[in-house]
């Protein structure tokens, strides 16, 4: 099972995200957010409210979490590389 051990926001919607595997990607939450309990989480103030949850995956406040194992599939390694240099 995939767990975050480490997060950073980096920018607007973008967490860098470091798994207990030593992988690294930046998952970029645009796509993901806006809608029902995540709609929340487009104010950039409450986003970075963003904490790893005791399952290994991130939580927010307001209950809205994300699970690793579809943060891990969800951004391939090319796009994470080019988002590292954006």
């Amino acid at each position: 099972m995939n767990k975050i051990l480490e997060i950073k926001v980096v920018s607007d919607y973008c967490i860098w995200i470091k798994f207990n595997d030593g992988s690294v990607k930046v998952v970029d939450f645009k796509d993901i957010i806006g809608q029902g309990l995540s709609k929340e989480l487009l104010n950039k103030d409450y986003f970075m409210k963003v904490a790893i949850e005791s399952g290994g995956g991130l939580e927010w406040p307001n209950g809205f979490d994300v699970c690793p194992n579809f943060l891990k599939d969800y951004v391939s390694n090319a796009q994470s590389d080019k988002l590292k240099m954006a």
